[in-house]
């Protein structure tokens, strides 16, 4: 069955030239139907970036950028979302305290809120370990989401979570603080019960259930382009494969894909998301 005509968009996909296959991994995805992506930074290790500022940060996100600009040629649409990655506080903490390291952090989002601001990206990312750290850890990255929250609101933009399994319920009264929607906070590999905005991994067994009770979520494959993990945590093809699936075995409709891939993400994000 060949997919109707909608856009299909990965919402959290990461895509590296120096590390994965770059540039081929992007045709893999338009290849198999897929229109649009959300590019996420990669953290700033990746880069061989080891920040001692928000300013070193630059060049992350100028990476990032260079990337979204090769990825546009191959005919998808890219949409960078920029910030930092919570494990790079337990990072930084033997170099800079955990202070110095969550205050690195804060003025790393800083600069990448720069980017939303002049348009050049349409999002932030952050989060808090999905791993169990200590309490003064635990305390100081969620300052960190607290301080992305708070640039969200300012900026009118969304901001994506890299956070613990599960449905992150005290994030929302985080949100109603800092004063930004909880429709424009992403839950980056969510599960269904969260009450953020769901990103669903593309092979989550709850979609099409999901989907035909018209609840709001998009799909992502957290695609990681890194050659020592090939097709971590899934691959470059997925999201439209498994969309085409669910299509093609009557487990969701075209108005469904249509909310999932156009109507969902462009509210989130603030962004048009039309047929190429």
């Amino acid at each position: 069955m060949k997919l109707p005509a909608i856009p299909i968009t990965d919402d959290h996909i990461h895509i590296d030239p120096v590390n994965g296959r770059g540039v081929e991994a992007a045709k893999d995805f338009r290849r198999s139907g897929g229109t649009h992506i959300f590019l996420v930074t990669k953290p700033s290790w990746s880069h061989g970036v080891e920040p001692s500022s928000g300013e070193d940060y630059r060049e992350v996100f100028a990476a990032t950028l260079r990337t979204a600009e090769l990825v546009r040629e191959t005919g998808l649409v890219v949409f960078p979302v920029l910030g930092v990655h919570p494990a790079e506080l337990t990072r930084m903490t033997d170099r800079l305290g955990i202070a110095g390291a969550a205050a690195v952090m804060r003025a790393g989002l800083d600069v990448a809120a720069e980017y939303v601001r002049d348009g050049r990206a349409v999002g932030l990312k952050s989060g808090r370990p999905h791993y169990e750290v200590a309490p003064d850890v635990w305390e100081a990255s969620n300052g960190v989401l607290a301080h992305a929250l708070s640039l969200g609101a300012e900026l009118g933009c969304a901001v994506q979570l890299h956070a613990e399994s599960g449905p992150c319920t005290d994030v929302v009264a985080m949100a109603q603080k800092a004063g930004i929607p909880i429709e424009r906070v992403v839950k980056h590999f969510a599960t269904p019960d969260t009450p953020l905005m769901p990103s669903l991994i593309a092979k989550h067994e709850g979609i099409p259930d999901l989907a035909r009770a018209g609840r709001r979520f998009t799909m992502e494959s957290d695609y990681m382009d890194e050659n020592s993990r090939p097709g971590a945590v899934v691959g470059p093809k997925s999201v439209p494969r498994f969309t085409r699936r669910y299509l093609e075995e009557g487990l969701i409709g075209e108005e469904d894909a249509w909310r999932i891939h156009a109507e969902t993400p462009a509210r989130t994000y603030g962004v048009t998301i039309d047929l190429p």
